[in-house]
């Protein structure tokens, strides 16, 4: 007798928590929305550029500043052999800038760049937020006027249009240049020192080292002393309020509804003058889509000249689930399935399939592989969503003949020569 072992049970590897798959049902929402994207900024004549995935760790601690939550607590940072720190970018605006910089791409030049792809942060996984989630960001490098900044803000409404996405609103602030912002700085931690005990563990941190970023705080035992704060505004100086001036102006004659708040200060530390974020009640707690502004001193901080600069940025997943939540389909299915039956027919399908594509660029045709029954193509073409199936036979073969069978409605099944397909399909189609 001979002794059989069980294989030994293979445990499963599952994808790492908060860094999720796009399934084949899920992903022509999101080639939608991306292509949606791509023809947008192509008509605004935005470029692409395209940046690493891992940077030098000292890229976002110097750019997003070392006292935020990013560089604290969410970067996915190590070392790798040679010992240099790493981190996979946690956002692609420093990305952006470093690349700027490194290629010579903004002295004396103005840039409309765009970006999309993984962003990476070690954060409690909830709807909205995910450890892997994926952005479109805009840069714009070069221009000083609040023209830009309104272009970016009338961008970003056309795109919702697109999408058909109604429940969103603009939040607008204006932080100040770094001089006014120097000012309002201190009469705000004088404040804020007043209530010390108010203030939670992450305010306490924040009171010498980033103290606006208090007034974005979302505990609701420290509202009421947010709410009674000096405000940002009575502390801006002329060049400041002519720039946020001359923003609300452009956004009132295109029609642009915002809410001016002046609490909103964003969690990034290159920010200045122009910030806003379009918001949505419809997804929860995590409410903002797209975020940005002006980030004139950056590109100067990251080793470059001084250019002005301002942009934004979309997470994708949120924007999608906005779509979803609308009930928003994308059809994939395809326009004709063929079907093959017999020796000479699989042996000469696909090729046959293949001059059909030639002449036919814009219709999406599923060839039947794999074999099988005429019965079981028969069901398979129907299952795909097909409008058409094309049925060749051996005997269609040797007389250089489809048979066309329409799958959504009845109608008798019909046979053509090859020189006469192309005009049937339009017909149909």
């Amino acid at each position: 007798m001979t002794n059989k072992t069980k294989p030994a049970k293979v445990n499963k590897i599952q994808s790492i928590r908060g860094m999720h798959d796009v399934l084949p049902e899920q992903s022509p929402l999101w080639q939608f929305f991306e292509s949606t994207v791509k023809k947008l900024l192509q008509s605004y004549a935005y470029s692409e550029i395209r940046m690493p995935v891992v940077e030098s760790t000292d890229l976002f601690c110097r750019s997003i500043g070392e006292v935020t939550d990013i560089v604290e607590k969410e970067m996915y940072t190590f070392e790798d052999r040679n010992g240099d720190s790493l981190t996979l970018r946690p956002e692609g605006t420093a990305s952006c800038v470093r690349s700027g910089i490194q290629h010579g791409l903004f002295h004396n030049q103005q840039q409309r760049l765009w970006y999309m792809g993984p962003m990476f942060r070690h954060e409690r996984p909830q709807k909205g937020r995910y450890r892997q989630f994926h952005q479109v960001g805009i840069e714009t490098f070069g221009m000083s006027s609040a023209d830009i900044d309104a272009e970016l803000i009338l961008m970003s409404a056309r795109l919702w249009k697109l999408l058909g996405i109604k429940d969103v609103r603009l939040e607008l602030n204006t932080l100040g240049t770094s001089e006014s912002r120097a000012a309002y700085r201190q009469v705000l931690v004088d404040y804020l020192n007043q209530h010390k005990e108010i203030l939670d563990e992450d305010s306490l941190r924040r009171l010498e080292s980033n103290p606006l970023r208090i007034l974005d705080s979302k505990n609701p035992a420290m509202q009421e002393m947010i709410d009674a704060a000096p405000d940002l505004m009575d502390y801006l100086d002329e060049e400041s309020k002519d720039h946020f001036k001359q923003l609300t102006t452009m956004l009132d004659n295109a029609g642009i509804e915002y809410n001016i708040n002046s609490r909103l200060v964003r969690g990034l530390d290159y920010y200045c003058k122009t910030v806003f974020e379009w918001v949505t009640d419809s997804l929860g707690a995590q409410g903002t889509i797209c975020a940005g502004g002006r980030y004139d001193g950056l590109v100067q901080q990251l080793g470059g000249r001084e250019t002005p600069a301002a942009g934004f940025a979309m997470g994708i997943e949120r924007i999608l689930s906005l779509l979803e939540d609308a009930g928003m389909q994308v059809d994939n299915t395809p326009d004709i399935y063929i079907v093959l039956q017999g020796d000479d027919a699989q042996l000469q399908g696909l090729s046959f399939v293949e001059s059909l594509r030639d002449q036919l660029p814009d219709i999406n045709i599923q060839t039947n592989c794999g074999g099988g029954a005429f019965k079981g193509q028969i069901k398979k073409a129907d299952k795909s969503g097909a409008k058409i199936a094309l049925i060749m036979g051996d005997d269609e073969v040797a007389n250089n003949t489809v048979s066309i069978k329409l799958l959504r409605e009845k109608a008798e099944q019909i046979t053509v020569t090859h020189s006469e397909l192309v005009a049937a399909i339009n017909k149909i189609l």
